[in-house]
């Protein structure tokens, strides 16, 4: 009997006893379908959240200052960025400054965020404008009242995303800065904080319900609002190779270090943003291959189904085996015909999974604004557990059926 001969007996036999097969397929259905939803949101998730971290700027070093051992000249200066940004191996600095307030359009308050920068800022955030332009280089010297906000925070403070040539009041310190918006951005975070996660933050501490902003300002601006020296203790670094990131943390940090004369002492911070990016991805498959891997109990579960149901058609079809074994069948034959039958089982059952767990992950992917991806991985994984569970569970009830003497087989009704 040839493999063709055993699928389609298989298949009668599945159609024959067909409510019996669709329950005892169901642990199996529930158990790839489970398995599959949450490796396909699993991976959009990822690569989504990752490649919003790419986007803001994949090859940037940051580095701080440590306010517990550096002395007020250890601090960053404008001539500290520029001498970085004559590095070859450096292709964009800025400074990082974030003020907090509150700012006021048309007689409404809302929570303020502003994050100072130079012009090569647009650059480490990857901050293209979607309406309007960056600040140039004449307003961030002249430390202009020029701003750019992200999309998100001008449909909440204005209701819509153009609001190009409009004004803010930022009060800091009961000092109001009237700030011109000259362009609109479409990234709505800045280094991983929007404006509405900033107030969920702040509401959960307890803070008022209002609306939220964020504007990114000339670091010139920012230290007249804060009324501060011309020193910085956040600077990023973009590296014109991200292949080189290391060496280029360690070049501007050398810098750094012969111009303040401090090489003895550990006052500065790198941190290198591409290892947060790893340590991400490998943080998230841990949890996806974990959640995984709980779901796929329930196959071992319907596994056990699969024999059971097979033990119990091995039972009904006790005198068929006699049949066959007495006009010639080899063992080898009977093993393979409940062998196949049970792998086609699982088989369906796993195809049947594999479709709604697609359907679950497209509707999760859907609430959660990620992308679906569906790899081939993805059903490989499918049909791969469920042969595996045809086989695994398959084997005993088969070996029983192909051993079973004819004439035995023959006397029982």
């Amino acid at each position: 009997m040839d493999i063709r001969e055993n699928i389609r007996i298989a298949i009668f036999s599945i159609r024959t006893n067909l409510m019996r097969s669709l329950l005892t397929m169901l642990g199996i259905i529930i158990g790839v379908g489970s398995v599959i939803s949450i490796i396909t949101v699993g991976n959009g998730s990822r690569d989504y959240i990752i490649g919003m971290i790419r986007d803001m700027g994949n090859s940037a070093i940051n580095i701080t200052v440590d306010g517990n051992i550096a002395q007020p000249s250890d601090y960053i200066t404008s001539a500290d960025i520029e001498a970085i940004k004559e590095l070859d191996i450096v292709d964009y600095v800025s400074p990082y400054v974030m003020t907090m307030g509150s700012m006021t359009v048309n007689d409404e308050n809302a929570f303020g965020i502003l994050v100072g920068g130079n012009t090569d800022l647009r650059f480490v955030t990857s901050g293209d404008c979607i309406y309007g332009r960056f600040f140039n280089q004449a307003e961030y010297d002249a430390g202009r009242a020029v701003g750019v906000i992200d999309a998100t925070s001008a449909r909440q403070l204005f209701g819509r995303a153009n609001v190009v040539n409009e004004y803010v009041n930022f009060t800091y310190n009961d000092v109001v800065t009237r700030i011109k918006i000259v362009g609109v951005t479409d990234m709505a975070s800045a280094f991983g904080m929007d404006s509405e996660e900033m107030m969920d933050n702040m509401q959960a501490m307890g803070g008022a319900q209002m609306s939220s902003g964020m504007l990114i300002i000339p670091s010139t601006l920012s230290m007249q609002i804060m009324g501060s020296s011309d020193s910085f203790d956040t600077v990023y670094i973009m590296a014109n190779d991200e292949n080189d990131l290391d060496g280029a943390g360690n070049a501007a940090l050398n810098r750094l270090r012969a111009r303040h004369n401090n090489t003895d002492r550990d006052c500065y911070i790198v941190t290198n943003m591409a290892t947060y990016i790893d340590l991400l991805d490998t943080v998230i498959n841990i949890f996806t291959i974990f959640i995984a891997a709980v779901s796929a109990i329930s196959l071992v579960v319907g596994g056990i189904g699969v024999m059971n149901i097979m033990l119990v058609s091995i039972t009904e079809r006790t005198r068929e085996i006699g049949i066959r074994k007495a006009l010639g069948a080899k063992t080898s034959t009977i093993l393979m015909q409940f062998l196949t039958e049970s792998i086609i089982l699982c088989l369906i059952g796993g195809l049947i999974g594999l479709l709604l767990g697609v359907f679950g992950a497209a509707v999760v992917s859907h609430l959660m604004n990620v992308p679906l991806q569906v790899k081939l991985s993805t059903v490989a994984i499918a049909v791969g557990f469920s042969s595996a569970i045809g086989v695994i569970f398959g084997v005993y009830p088969a070996r029983r059926a192909a051993k079973m003497p004819p004439i035995e087989a023959l006397r029982r009704e």
